[in-house]
C-alpha cells in the first residue's frame, strides 16, 4: 500500500514498540521483580560518609507494564524518589521523579537520561539528557551534566550507580532475600 492510499485511522494508530534484545532482555529481568522489595546499603561514594550511608535503603519494583518500572527507593522514612525505567522506541529512558511529602513535585525532578548504545542485558547506562543538563545548570549545580546513571541486574544484586568526573556512587540491593514491601512513596497511592 502506498503511503498515498493510508486511512486517517492508519495514520493516527499508534506505533508499535520498538526496542532490541539487549534493552528488552535488562526491561525484562527488572519486570520479574514486580510487586517485591529489597534491602541495599551504600558500597561506594567518593564523597562521603553521606546520611545514606546511616538509613536502611529499599527498592520496591512497584509498578511494571509492558513499557515502563517504577521503583521507588526509600532512604530511611524518605520516601521521595522514583526511578522511572520506560522504552521509548529509540531504547531506554531512566528518570528520577522527586516528590515532598504532600506529593508535589521537587524542584529537582524528572532528571535522567537516556541509553545511546544497546548496552548489555544485564548493565545499561543512562547518560544525562537535555532537559536535564539544563536543570541542573538553572539549579546552579552544572557539574551534573555530565551525570551518567547506570544500572546493573544480576541474580542476586542490582546494582544503581552515578558517575561523573570526580564522583562516583552506587548502591547495591540483595536480590536473594525479599523483604517486606514498603508504603507507596510520596505522591503515588496503593
Amino acid at each position: 500500500m502506498s503511503p498515498i492510499a493510508l486511512s486517517a485511522k492508519q495514520l493516527i494508530s499508534p506505533a508499535p514498540l520498538v526496542s532490541i534484545p539487549s534493552h528488552d532482555a535488562f526491561f525484562d529481568s527488572i519486570k520479574t521483580l514486580c510487586g517485591k522489595a529489597f534491602a541495599g546499603k551504600v558500597t561506594l561514594d567518593n564523597q562521603g560518609p553521606s546520611s545514606m550511608d546511616e538509613q536502611p535503603l529499599v527498592m520496591h519494583v512497584r509498578k511494571c507494564n509492558e513499557q515502563q518500572l517504577q521503583i521507588p527507593f526509600h532512604v530511611g522514612d524518605d520516601a521521595s524518589r522514583t526511578w522511572i525505567i520506560t522504552k521509548t522506541g529509540s531504547g531506554l529512558s531512566l528518570k528520577h521523579d522527586h516528590r515532598h511529602a504532600d506529593g508535589s513535585h521537587d524542584e529537582s525532578t524528572m532528571y535522567g537520561g537516556h541509553t545511546q548504545d544497546a548496552g548489555w542485558a544485564q548493565v545499561q547506562s543512562f547518560p544525562v539528557d537535555q532537559y536535564s543538563k539544563e536543570m541542573f545548570v538553572k539549579q546552579g549545580i552544572p557539574q551534573s551534566s555530565s551525570n551518567i546513571w547506570q544500572m546493573y541486574i544480576y541474580p542476586e544484586v542490582f546494582t544503581y550507580r552515578l558517575i561523573r568526573e570526580g564522583r562516583e556512587f552506587r548502591v547495591d540491593f540483595d536480590l536473594s532475600k525479599e523483604i517486606a514491601k514498603p508504603a507507596a512513596p510520596w505522591g503515588y497511592q496503593d
